[in-house]
């Protein structure tokens, strides 16, 4: 064979891999434009400007558990205790400032410390007590916390939040959402600490092989410690954002809401290996979450089949997961 021919191969072997490469880091956006298209055929209703405000709207809170979720799985971990954790922040900030008739910025600030209080407490409880993996402790915490939430106000629901509370959930600036500008705010601080910051490089690192950052120096405890810290804060930012929407805490507040999330960031690209996801493949999980269901309500299907849907949805994308694990061992 000629040098020419072999160099020929070698260029189309090498765009080959080019492409692949290109598709499968675009898989999750063009599955999600497949999708939108799909339904705008079905549905006339689906690209009229109330329904895709309405998109935004309804993936504001699935999108902000998942980027706290996003970092749990980036360390090979899972947080299974994000819906009970937001469910307890929201019946306590309603405590504070509907209840107690306190100042809403010490509601706010209260929804906030109650989720990021139980993320570290997740984190100690992973940390501290050596427990095999954080299955078991976010799954104990997932009790605890949605029992409090029931406790702390006899399983009553709270209503009528002040305007600076509900203001998240409820207000428009123009026609985008509140909600879903605090959605990119906190994408790209969040995509910054991941890829600018040190600790956003040791996540990867421990998610890729922990025990090889713990030789190199990394202080893993103390970085698993803060993941799960934010993702309790997360979860309950996502409820401050929820009360606005519904003017209403109830303590069944968030359930199965960690399974939209952990499929949002599986969507999105992301490995229950731990150490490959990024913030915007976690973005589109999300929107593609909120799509399917709004799709779904449009072509009336029932709730019990939309389960099942999303089911096999997340069975698909873990199924990819997989295959893409076996390749890279190949």
């Amino acid at each position: 064979m000629s040098q020419v021919a072999v160099d020929t191969v070698n260029e189309t072997v090498k765009d080959k891999k080019t492409l692949k490469s290109y598709l499968g880091k675009f898989a999750p956006l063009l599955a999600l434009v497949i999708l939108c298209a799909g339904f705008a055929v079905l549905s006339d209703k689906f690209l009229t400007v109330d329904n895709v405000t309405n998109i935004f709207r309804q993936s504001s809170i699935n999108a902000l558990l998942s980027v706290g979720m996003l970092l749990a799985i980036l360390t090979a971990g899972i947080d299974l205790s994000v819906g009970s954790i937001l469910a307890l922040s929201i019946m306590v900030m309603g405590l504070v400032s509907v209840t107690w008739n306190m100042h809403p910025i010490l509601g706010v600030l209260s929804v906030l410390v109650v989720g990021a209080g139980f993320g570290y407490v997740n984190g100690i409880l992973l940390t501290k007590l050596r427990l095999p993996h954080p299955f078991i402790s976010t799954m104990g915490t997932q009790f605890i916390a949605r029992g409090l939430a029931l406790i702390v106000t006899a399983a009553a629901p709270i209503a009528g939040f002040p305007f600076m509370i509900q203001f998240l959930g409820s207000e428009f600036i123009g026609p985008m959402p509140v909600s879903f500008l605090l959605v990119i705010v906190v994408y790209v601080i969040m995509h910054i600490f991941l890829t600018r910051t040190q600790t956003g490089r040791y996540i990867y690192a421990i998610g890729g092989n922990p025990e090889a950052a713990r030789l190199s120096g990394i202080n893993v405890d103390r970085i698993l410690i803060i993941v799960y810290t934010i993702s309790g804060l997360m979860a309950g930012l996502a409820g401050l954002v929820m009360v606005g929407r519904v003017n209403s805490a109830f303590p069944l507040a968030g359930l199965q809401y960690e399974s939209d999330a952990i499929a949002a960031v599986i969507i999105g690209g992301a490995s229950f290996m731990g150490g490959v996801g990024t913030v915007s493949g976690t973005l589109i999980g999300a929107m593609t979450i909120a799509v399917l269901r709004n799709g779904l309500n449009l072509l009336n299907v029932s709730a019990d089949s939309q389960l099942a849907i999303i089911g096999m949805v997340i069975i698909g994308a873990v199924f990819v997961d997989v295959l893409r694990n076996r390749k890279k061992k190949k």
